[in-house]
């Protein structure tokens, strides 16, 4: 395993810190550069690691402009900044996103691009695109588009980022360590484009659709609630509140199972001290054998089955 190198500029005569710094950085990413003009009296810090087929930096620099440009006969990569601290304006292809500290986004290194930056920190990694592309599918539509902060699953990945770099200090690792943690970067990066997936279509669900949804899951354990309840509740007719559901791709009655089915599936894990009968009750079953017969034509098992192998 490659060992972490650090660059610093703090040795190095002004004038010459943003030559320096495009050296030690051309040596990582071909074709990109710090605009000195632009920098001014450029300061810098700069970790290094490569980890199987990941490139990892982590810049820590006062305001700057870098600029990248693609190296003639290299593979089409992509490369990943997370931010850390500051904010980045990133420019690719006619499409600026504006990052701030938690946010990341992906761009090609395929086509130039121009990042503006106040001062700050980020981790920054390319990679080869096939390896994400045969976990998430289709990338381009994703390039150049926010990942934002507040994306649960994108949190979890940049915890795991951080807590990798801690990591790659240590001297030793079992054999087959980089194989393994490039693997699950990989897993967990396509993690997190499909949360913010969601997440973004989350917050263009329309108003209605977010209500009904949340007066399912507080009336889940009722046997008694059906389309009628959720009418009432938003003061709208039956057909009306179908219309929703229609616009979901299901039902009221097969979207309220499911969720009492999903519910139930996490409770028969959560609490082993819970019988399956209790668990049916507590979700709407008014008969424990109807429930297990439901719950195994989503889940392929029984209930107990479920229980034991989780």
């Amino acid at each position: 395993m490659s060992a972490i190198k650090q660059f610093t500029t703090r040795d190095v005569e002004p004038g010459e810190r943003a030559r320096y710094w495009n050296e030690m950085a051309a040596q990582r990413y071909a074709g990109s550069k710090v605009d000195a003009a632009y920098s001014g009296d450029f300061t810098g810090k700069m970790w290094t690691w490569n980890l199987g087929p990941l490139a990892m930096l982590r810049p820590r620099t006062n305001a700057c402009r870098v600029t990248r440009t693609p190296a003639a006969g290299t593979e089409d990569r992509l490369i990943l900044h997370l931010q850390c601290r500051g904010i980045g304006n990133y420019q690719q292809g006619g499409t600026v996103t504006q990052l701030e500290p938690g946010d990341a986004v992906l761009c090609t290194t395929g086509a130039p691009y121009v990042i503006e930056l106040t001062r700050h920190e980020t981790l920054v990694v390319e990679f080869p695109r096939h390896l994400l592309e045969k976990r998430i599918g289709e990338i381009d539509r994703r390039l150049v588009t926010k990942l934002p902060g507040t994306s649960p699953s994108l949190r979890i990945f940049h915890d795991f980022l951080l807590s990798l770099w801690q990591q790659g200090y240590r001297e030793e690792h079992h054999a087959g360590w980089e194989d393994e943690v490039s693997s699950l970067f990989f897993d967990m990066l396509a993690m997190a484009l499909r949360g913010a997936d969601f997440d973004h279509a989350k917050r263009s669900e329309p108003a209605l659709a977010q209500q009904v949804r949340a007066i399912v899951e507080a009336r889940l354990q009722d046997p008694q609630f059906s389309v009628v309840g959720i009418a009432q509740q938003c003061s709208l007719s039956v057909r009306a509140v179908q219309k929703v559901f229609a616009a979901m791709g299901t039902t009221p009655s097969a979207y309220i199972q499911e969720r009492r089915l999903a519910r139930a599936s996490e409770k028969l894990v959560a609490y082993p001290e819970a019988t399956i009968t209790e668990i049916a009750f507590d979700h709407g079953f008014n008969d424990s054998a109807y429930f297990a017969r439901c719950f195994r034509r989503r889940h392929g098992v029984t209930p107990r089955e479920f229980r034991t192998r989780n």
